[in-house]
This record gives structure tokens, sequence and C-alpha cells, in this order.
């Protein structure tokens, strides 16, 4: 195998939400040393002055350390105005935008029977429609230079649940959903759109994780996939998974699946034929939604010519 090209940034902008700490820093910090100009968004760790934030003061302050190049932001992702004067102030500084990472969010556990609306509606607020207004202040900019690179940042909450997490696993998961169709709509401009799923040590986690796992939960042992995601051989449309230096990849599948003939279509008939409908011989993910329908017409079809003998 011939070793891979050296992934570089030269030249291209970055934003990143939620970049004071945590994955969000490290991100921007290995941004910025393979030589991309990023903006360090974060709303919080604020300090005395209008549109300064410590937390985000800090790693631009470790980028420039490092010979790198970069600025601090405090949008509030929720805010759609908030978050177009950070792109305009990218464009305006460097005149293009090239990457966007979704990464920005907060917790709020609770079982379901105790979670309150206010904070259900929240975490769909930051991670939902914080993702949504960043995507949507880059997009046409990325379409017009015919290239962008965007990820959004899920959970293992999202893909498969997790006790007292109800509204996180939600908005994680309708993420998913934004990612597949912004993979579509983005094609034909070369914008690729991925979504990362991380576990690591960070604010938001560490008072859920064993002591003894912490350690091996480095952050920036995410980051390297995170940069895959955004660089110029990024694939689009992947979720791929991170933590403790491992990576692997999700998909959503669908199994072949079975017809039944009119006279069989009952609860009775599915419930008898639950394994076969469940097996998971032939499984596959679907290009596209349409692609389930005809998946479904092609198999009626089939069935249909064999029970009338027709070839």
């Amino acid at each position: 195998m011939s070793a891979a090209a050296t992934i570089r940034f030269d030249d291209r902008v970055a934003i990143v939400t939620g970049a004071g700490n945590g994955l969000g820093r490290c991100h921007a910090l290995g941004l910025a040393a393979r030589g991309a100009k990023v903006v360090v968004n974060d709303a919080g760790g604020s300090v005395e002055g209008k549109g300064r934030s410590a937390a985000a003061e800090k790693v631009v302050a470790e980028i420039a350390a490092a010979g790198g190049t970069a600025v601090a932001d405090t949008a509030d992702v929720t805010d759609p105005a908030q978050v177009a004067a950070m792109v305009a102030g990218a464009l305006e500084r460097w005149g293009r935008i090239d990457i966007l990472v979704n990464n920005a969010g907060i917790l709020r556990d609770k079982s379901f029977g105790k979670l309150a609306l206010e904070d259900f509606r929240a975490m769909l607020e930051v991670h939902v429609l914080g993702g949504f207004h960043a995507a949507k202040a880059v997009w046409e900019r990325m379409r017009a230079q015919n290239y962008g690179r965007i990820v959004f940042t899920t959970s293992s909450t999202g893909l498969y649940g997790n006790f007292g997490q109800a509204n996180y696993a939600t908005a994680k998961a309708a993420l998913i959903g934004l990612m597949k169709v912004l993979d579509q709509e983005g094609r034909k401009n070369d914008i690729r759109v991925n979504i990362l799923s991380p576990t690591a040590t960070t604010r938001m986690t560490e008072a859920l994780l064993p002591e003894e796992d912490r350690a091996l939960l480095d952050p920036a042992d995410v980051t390297p996939g995170l940069l895959f995601l955004v660089s110029a051989e990024a694939p689009s449309g992947v979720m791929l998974c991170a933590g403790a230096g491992c990576f692997a990849r999700a998909e959503v599948v669908e199994t072949a699946g079975i017809y039944l003939p009119p006279e069989d279509r009952s609860p009775e008939t599915v419930a008898q034929r639950f394994n076969e409908i469940s097996a998971p011989e032939g499984a596959a993910t679907l290009p596209n939604a349409w692609a389930q329908t005809k998946k479904y017409v092609a198999l009626a079809r089939e069935a249909q010519k064999k029970r009338s003998g027709k070839p």
C-alpha cells in the first residue's frame, strides 16, 4: 500500500464552534497546526469587555504561540444573527470559508419522566438549530467557491440510546438526518458533509466516566478523524466514530426484507415471520430515501410475477 499524502490546510479557513475547551479546542489546534486559519468560536468563559471569551482567546494564544493564525469569536450558535456575523467577519478577514466544524454542545441529563420541556428544547436549540444556523450561514459561500467541508457532531447516544439522555439522543440523532441530506445536496459543488461521533473526557462527560477510563479518552485522540473528514480528500455522508485511539464507521442499514402477498398481510404474519424480516443477510445501507421505495416496488413486482407465472 502506498503512503497516504500528508493532509494540509494551507490557505483554508475553518470555523470551529465550541472550541474553547475539550474536543473543539483540539480540533482548532489540529487545523491550525496543519496550516488553516481558524475562527475559534466559544460563547462561554466571557471576560470583561464586549465580544470577548477567555476560553476562546486562550486557544487563539496557543495557536499563535505555535506559529498559527486564529481569531476568537463569541457568537452564540443558537442566535442566527450572531452566527451570520461570525461568518461575515471571517469572510471580511480572510475572503473565504472552507471548513465548518459544528462542535458546540451542552448536556442536561434527566430520566424521561423528570425531563422538563425547557431542557428538551434547549438541547435542540444548541445542537440541532446551532448546527443548522452555522451550516446555513456558510452554505452559499461554499457553493459559490465550489468547495466546502462540514462536520456535525453526533454521539453514541444518538446512534444507540442511553438512559437519562432522551433530549441529547434526540438532538444528536436529528443531526444524522441533516448530514445525510446536505451530503446529497452539496455534491455538485464539492461540499462534503460528514458526522463525527466522539467519545472523550471533556467537561461534559468527565462526571459520567469511571476515573480509570478518563486517561484513555484524551480528546486529542479524536481529532485525527476530524481532520480527515474535513480534508481535500474527505469522503462524504460518513459517520465516523472515534475515541481512545480507536476509529470505526457507523452505518444505518436495512435488512433485505420480505414480500407478503395480500392474503398474508396481517399482524400475525408479520409476527410469525419477524425473524425473516430481521435476518441480517443482505442488509445494506441505502443511498437515499427513494432507494427504499424502489426496493419495495421491485420486491413486490418480482413476487407478483412469480405468483402469476409470467416470465
